[in-house]
């Protein structure tokens, strides 16, 4: 009888942490990466926050004019809201904002 219990209660303990977790996993993790600064940015990264490396550049062959932004969706499939993002200039100037939230805002700009 004890066993039946155990197991039981073990479901329900899976289940609501599935449920709790479930949320966290949906988050919308789309970012307006705005240029705000006097200088073309060439390249963007955004690493996860637990990493020591920066993950490829999101722009690719593209340039982001000043002023002008992009969307960008942050996930690395971890689950994890927290991402250091990098800017490159055309100057060779660059930009590092650590510890983004990319679940709770949705517009982020450079500026200089």
């Amino acid at each position: 009888m004890s066993r039946l219990f155990s197991s039981t209660s073990l479901l329900v303990a899976v289940a609501a942490l599935s449920i709790a977790a479930g949320p966290a996993l949906a988050l919308d993790r789309t970012v307006t990466v705005t240029n705000n600064s006097s200088t073309p940015m060439i390249e963007f990264y955004a690493s996860n926050q637990g990493t020591s490396e920066w993950e490829e550049d999101i722009l690719g062959v593209d340039i982001l004019d000043v002023g002008q932004a992009v969307d960008v969706t942050v996930d690395d499939g971890s689950g994890y809201c927290k991402f250091d993002f990098k800017a490159t200039f055309s100057d060779g100037a660059s930009a590092i904002k650590e510890g983004v939230n990319v679940c709770e805002i949705s517009d982020f700009s450079f500026t200089d």
